[in-house]
Formats: structure tokens, C-alpha cells, sequence
């Protein structure tokens, strides 16, 4: 996809949507994710409507929106930054997967296989899966994107009898970027 200079012609990535279009995420934890991404990206100081520059695998921009206010309650609940930026990138790199490839989550993988989530199509559940794993950092170079891919593809290897490629999502939510990378 070539890139875009105005954000109105850009695709739109709906942080909301994680509550309400993943029939493999209950509305409940899509709610979860959505706050987090949120927070990530509201304490990069940026707002709604806000670009997203992929690349990697796919060279892409979006523009990034919600409507969902920040409250005390949710910062207070959110109070460690490493685990709102985790659950703020699986959002977002749920999101995104979707947007560049057609798959979507159908599952979470268990901890120790190497990888987050199992990825599927929308139509077929299990008719081209993949595996999907995913990092976020809260503002960081791209020294320290590059780093992190190369740690998670590391991590991938120990599932790799299961045939299926796998795709490495590391989000920066200061600049905000993304590097998408298939294996």
C-alpha cells in the first residue's frame, strides 16, 4: 500500500471494535484491550485520529480512533505501565493483523509455545492459521524496534513444528509505529 499524506484518506483502525467485532474476544476483555491502547497512546500525548506507520512485512499508515474517555478509575487500575503497554500492543497489533492480512484471533496461545495468539480467517477459523506474537514499547528507537523483533522471532522458533508462519508485531506507541514482520 502506498503511503498517504492526507490521515483522511487513510484506513481506520477502531480501538472500540476490539470489543465488539472479534467473536473470539469476549466484549469484556476487548474492553481490556481497548483501554490500554488507549492509555498508551493518550500518555504518548496523542489523540484520536492520530497516524500509524506500519512496515516490515507490509508498508502501511492508518489513522488510529477512539471516542472512549480516559478516567481516574481506569489510569488508577492501569497504574503499571508494563503490563498496560503489553495489553495497549496486543490491541492494536490485533487490529492491525487484521487490517494487513485478513486474519483475525480465533484463540490465545498458552504460555511457554512462543507465541500470543493463534490466527485464523474470519470465514474459516482454521483454514490458513498462523501464529501471532506481539511486543509494545512505550517510546523507543528504531535500534530498540529492531532488537525486539529479533528477540521475538527467536521466541517463535520453539514452534516452529507446527508449520504455520508466524508474524511478529512490535508496537512503539510514541511515534506511534509498528513493525510487522512474517516468518
Amino acid at each position: 500500500m502506498p503511503l498517504s499524506t492526507s490521515e483522511s484518506d487513510l484506513p481506520r483502525l477502531r480501538i472500540e471494535d476490539l470489543a465488539s467485532n472479534y467473536p473470539h474476544i469476549p466484549t469484556a476483555c476487548g474492553v481490556f484491550l481497548a483501554q490500554a491502547g488507549v492509555l498508551c497512546l493518550e500518555g504518548e500525548r496523542h489523540a484520536s485520529g492520530v497516524r500509524l506507520m506500519a512496515d516490515g512485512a507490509f508498508r502501511a499508515e492508518f489513522c488510529i480512533e477512539w471516542s472512549l474517555d480516559v478516567t481516574e478509575a481506569m489510569r488508577r487500575y492501569w497504574a503499571d505501565p508494563e503490563e498496560t503497554t503489553e495489553q495497549g500492543a496486543y490491541g492494536v497489533a490485533i487490529l492491525l493483523v487484521r487490517a494487513l492480512t485478513g486474519l483475525t484471533v480465533v484463540e490465545r496461545a498458552r504460555k511457554g509455545m512462543g507465541f500470543d495468539w493463534w490466527l485464523g480467517s474470519d470465514d474459516r477459523l482454521f483454514q490458513g492459521k498462523a501464529r501471532l506474537e506481539v511486543s509494545g514499547i512505550r517510546a523507543g528507537s528504531l535500534r530498540r524496534i529492531n532488537s525486539r523483533v529479533k528477540a521475538k522471532i527467536r521466541q517463535t522458533e520453539q514452534s516452529d513444528t507446527s508449520g504455520l508462519p508466524a508474524y511478529i508485531v512490535v508496537v512503539e506507541f510514541g511515534t506511534p509505529r509498528a513493525r510487522v514482520v512474517r516468518r
